[in-house]
Protein backbone atom coordinates (compact mmCIF):
# COMPACT_ATOMS: atom_id res chain seq x y z
CA UNK A 1 0.00 0.00 0.00
CA UNK A 2 1.43 3.23 -0.98
CA UNK A 3 0.92 6.66 1.44
CA UNK A 4 -2.29 7.90 0.93
CA UNK A 5 -2.30 11.58 0.03
CA UNK A 6 -4.44 12.80 2.89
CA UNK A 7 -2.07 10.80 5.03
CA UNK A 8 1.02 12.04 3.93
CA UNK A 9 -0.50 15.83 3.56
CA UNK A 10 -1.60 15.91 7.79
CA UNK A 11 1.56 14.26 8.44
CA UNK A 12 3.64 17.29 6.74
CA UNK A 13 1.43 19.56 8.81
CA UNK A 14 1.75 17.94 12.09
CA UNK A 15 4.98 17.11 11.83
CA UNK A 16 6.26 20.03 10.39
CA UNK A 17 4.12 22.96 12.15
CA UNK A 18 2.73 21.98 15.24
CA UNK A 19 5.12 19.68 16.51
CA UNK A 20 8.43 20.10 14.64
CA UNK A 21 10.26 17.00 13.77
CA UNK A 22 14.35 16.14 13.41
CA UNK A 23 14.25 12.95 11.59
CA UNK A 24 17.67 11.33 11.92
CA UNK A 25 19.64 8.35 10.07
CA UNK A 26 16.55 7.83 7.28
CA UNK A 27 19.19 7.36 4.61
CA UNK A 28 19.99 3.48 6.75
CA UNK A 29 16.22 2.50 5.71
CA UNK A 30 16.23 -0.18 3.11
CA UNK A 31 14.60 1.59 -0.03
CA UNK A 32 13.09 -1.68 -1.36
CA UNK A 33 11.95 -5.12 0.35
CA UNK A 34 10.27 -5.92 3.24
CA UNK A 35 11.16 -4.08 6.39
CA UNK A 36 10.40 -4.03 10.09
CA UNK A 37 10.31 -1.24 11.95
CA UNK A 38 10.91 -1.49 15.64
CA UNK A 39 10.76 1.57 18.30
CA UNK A 40 10.60 2.38 21.69
CA UNK A 41 7.58 3.99 23.40
CA UNK A 42 6.93 6.55 25.28
CA UNK A 43 3.89 7.85 24.74
CA UNK A 44 0.14 8.58 22.63
CA UNK A 45 2.09 10.21 20.03
CA UNK A 46 4.73 7.65 18.85
CA UNK A 47 2.48 5.71 16.64
CA UNK A 48 1.71 8.80 14.30
CA UNK A 49 5.13 10.14 14.31
CA UNK A 50 6.73 6.99 13.13
CA UNK A 51 3.97 6.42 10.43
CA UNK A 52 4.04 10.59 9.64
CA UNK A 53 7.89 10.71 9.16
CA UNK A 54 9.32 7.27 8.18
CA UNK A 55 11.08 7.63 4.54
CA UNK A 56 8.52 4.34 3.80
CA UNK A 57 4.80 4.30 4.48
CA UNK A 58 4.71 2.11 7.47
CA UNK A 59 1.48 -0.17 8.95
CA UNK A 60 1.82 -0.17 12.03
CA UNK A 61 0.50 -3.05 14.67
CA UNK A 62 -1.79 -0.74 16.70
CA UNK A 63 -3.54 -1.63 20.37
CA UNK A 64 -7.38 -3.22 18.75
CA UNK A 65 -9.13 -0.30 21.31
CA UNK A 66 -8.46 2.55 19.22
CA UNK A 67 -10.52 0.87 16.57
CA UNK A 68 -13.54 2.11 17.20
CA UNK A 69 -15.50 5.37 15.36
CA UNK A 70 -13.77 8.10 13.54
CA UNK A 71 -10.24 6.82 15.09
CA UNK A 72 -10.87 3.55 13.89
CA UNK A 73 -12.07 4.69 10.52
CA UNK A 74 -8.42 6.62 10.42
CA UNK A 75 -6.84 4.05 11.29
CA UNK A 76 -8.40 1.54 8.65
CA UNK A 77 -8.10 3.77 5.69
CA UNK A 78 -4.13 4.46 6.51
CA UNK A 79 -3.56 0.65 6.22
CA UNK A 80 -2.83 -0.08 10.37
CA UNK A 81 -3.76 -3.36 12.11
CA UNK A 82 -5.69 -4.39 14.82
CA UNK A 83 -3.96 -6.00 17.35
CA UNK A 84 -5.22 -7.95 20.71
CA UNK A 85 -2.63 -7.63 23.58
CA UNK A 86 -4.21 -9.60 26.10
CA UNK A 87 -2.46 -12.89 24.51
CA UNK A 88 -0.89 -13.73 21.06
CA UNK A 89 -2.83 -12.56 18.10
CA UNK A 90 -2.01 -14.74 15.49
CA UNK A 91 -4.17 -13.27 12.65
CA UNK A 92 -2.25 -9.45 13.06
CA UNK A 93 0.95 -11.57 13.41
CA UNK A 94 0.19 -13.20 10.16
CA UNK A 95 -1.17 -10.92 8.50
CA UNK A 96 2.54 -8.24 9.26
CA UNK A 97 4.27 -11.14 7.98
CA UNK A 98 2.35 -11.60 4.99
CA UNK A 99 3.16 -7.53 4.24
CA UNK A 100 6.33 -8.10 4.98
CA UNK A 101 6.94 -10.64 2.32
CA UNK A 102 5.16 -8.78 -0.38
CA UNK A 103 7.92 -6.37 0.54
CA UNK A 104 6.18 -3.44 3.00
CA UNK A 105 6.71 -1.85 5.78
CA UNK A 106 5.31 -2.86 9.39
CA UNK A 107 5.90 -1.52 12.52
CA UNK A 108 6.20 -2.57 16.52
CA UNK A 109 6.51 -1.21 19.29
CA UNK A 110 7.69 -4.36 20.92
CA UNK A 111 7.70 -3.34 24.83
CA UNK A 112 4.54 -3.24 24.73
CA UNK A 113 3.30 -0.34 26.12
CA UNK A 114 4.12 3.10 26.68
CA UNK A 115 6.78 3.87 29.25
CA UNK A 116 10.16 5.30 30.61
CA UNK A 117 11.05 3.86 26.49
CA UNK A 118 14.36 2.27 27.27
CA UNK A 119 13.17 -0.88 25.56
CA UNK A 120 14.28 -2.81 29.10
CA UNK A 121 12.58 -5.71 27.52
CA UNK A 122 10.77 -6.77 24.17
CA UNK A 123 8.11 -9.20 23.02
CA UNK A 124 9.16 -11.90 21.19
CA UNK A 125 6.33 -11.19 18.60
CA UNK A 126 8.58 -9.12 16.96
CA UNK A 127 11.11 -12.03 16.38
CA UNK A 128 8.48 -14.30 15.37
CA UNK A 129 7.76 -11.85 12.75
CA UNK A 130 11.55 -11.52 11.56
CA UNK A 131 12.28 -14.63 11.44
CA UNK A 132 9.23 -15.44 9.57
CA UNK A 133 9.83 -12.96 7.19
CA UNK A 134 13.40 -12.99 6.86
CA UNK A 135 13.17 -9.21 6.87
CA UNK A 136 15.67 -6.73 8.56
CA UNK A 137 14.80 -5.00 11.64
CA UNK A 138 15.34 -0.86 11.12
CA UNK A 139 15.55 0.25 15.41
CA UNK A 140 13.71 3.52 16.21
CA UNK A 141 13.82 5.75 18.69
CA UNK A 142 11.24 8.63 19.47
CA UNK A 143 11.86 11.07 21.49
CA UNK A 144 10.45 14.09 23.18
CA UNK A 145 6.46 12.50 22.65
CA UNK A 146 6.23 12.24 26.57
CA UNK A 147 8.65 14.27 29.67
CA UNK A 148 8.90 13.44 33.08
CA UNK A 149 5.32 13.44 35.13
CA UNK A 150 3.37 13.87 31.98
CA UNK A 151 0.35 10.94 31.27
CA UNK A 152 0.93 8.37 28.61
CA UNK A 153 -2.04 9.14 27.52
CA UNK A 154 -1.53 12.97 26.40
CA UNK A 155 0.14 14.99 23.32
CA UNK A 156 3.29 16.86 23.81
CA UNK A 157 2.43 20.66 24.30
CA UNK A 158 2.70 22.15 20.51
CA UNK A 159 5.85 23.30 19.47
CA UNK A 160 8.00 21.07 21.40
CA UNK A 161 10.78 19.71 19.62
CA UNK A 162 10.45 16.31 18.52
CA UNK A 163 13.20 13.82 17.57
CA UNK A 164 13.11 10.34 15.40
CA UNK A 165 16.64 8.84 15.06
CA UNK A 166 16.80 5.41 12.43
CA UNK A 167 18.95 2.96 12.80
CA UNK A 168 21.11 0.64 10.96
CA UNK A 169 19.04 -2.40 9.99
CA UNK A 170 19.75 -5.82 11.70
CA UNK A 171 19.37 -9.04 10.38
CA UNK A 172 18.10 -11.95 12.29
CA UNK A 173 18.62 -15.83 11.22
CA UNK A 174 17.49 -19.35 13.05
CA UNK A 175 21.08 -20.79 13.41
CA UNK A 176 21.17 -24.80 12.31
CA UNK A 177 20.16 -27.32 14.52
CA UNK A 178 18.69 -24.78 16.73
CA UNK A 179 14.90 -24.89 18.15
CA UNK A 180 12.06 -22.68 16.79
CA UNK A 181 11.93 -21.29 20.74
CA UNK A 182 15.61 -21.71 20.98
CA UNK A 183 16.12 -19.33 18.35
CA UNK A 184 13.08 -17.03 19.08
CA UNK A 185 14.55 -16.28 22.74
CA UNK A 186 18.13 -15.42 20.81
CA UNK A 187 16.85 -13.07 18.67
CA UNK A 188 14.39 -11.22 21.06
CA UNK A 189 17.55 -10.78 23.31
CA UNK A 190 19.82 -9.83 20.30
CA UNK A 191 16.83 -7.14 19.44
CA UNK A 192 16.46 -6.03 23.11
CA UNK A 193 19.96 -4.98 23.09
CA UNK A 194 20.70 -3.69 19.96
CA UNK A 195 17.16 -1.24 20.25
CA UNK A 196 18.59 -0.11 24.18
CA UNK A 197 21.77 0.75 22.81
CA UNK A 198 19.98 2.48 19.68
CA UNK A 199 17.76 4.87 22.12
CA UNK A 200 20.99 5.24 24.32
CA UNK A 201 23.14 6.44 21.13
CA UNK A 202 19.84 8.91 20.17
CA UNK A 203 19.76 10.33 23.73
CA UNK A 204 23.59 11.57 23.04
CA UNK A 205 22.48 12.38 19.23
CA UNK A 206 19.88 14.72 19.59
CA UNK A 207 20.38 16.01 23.12
CA UNK A 208 16.89 14.89 24.45
CA UNK A 209 16.06 12.75 27.46
CA UNK A 210 13.84 10.00 28.48
CA UNK A 211 10.94 10.59 31.01
CA UNK A 212 12.13 9.10 34.47
CA UNK A 213 8.59 8.61 36.20
CA UNK A 214 9.14 4.83 36.26
CA UNK A 215 6.23 3.86 39.28
CA UNK A 216 2.63 3.88 38.47
CA UNK A 217 -0.08 4.47 41.70
CA UNK A 218 -2.91 1.93 41.62
CA UNK A 219 -5.11 4.60 40.60
CA UNK A 220 -3.24 5.38 37.51
CA UNK A 221 -3.01 1.91 36.73
CA UNK A 222 -6.98 1.27 36.97
CA UNK A 223 -7.02 4.01 34.94
CA UNK A 224 -5.11 2.11 32.17
CA UNK A 225 -2.86 5.02 31.82
CA UNK A 226 0.44 2.64 32.00
CA UNK A 227 -0.95 1.17 28.48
Amino acid sequence: MTAPWWARSTAAVVFGGIWPTRVHGAEAVPATGGVLFASNHLGFLDGPLLVGVAPRWVHCLVKSELFHGPVGAVLRAAGQIPVQRASVDRSALDTAAQILRDGGAVGVFPEGARGRGDVGEVRLGIAWLALRAGVPVVPVACLGTRLTGESTHGLPMPRRRLDVVFGAPVSLEQPPGTSRRAALEAAGAALQGALAAHVRHAIDLTGQALPVDLGWSAEEIARGEHL
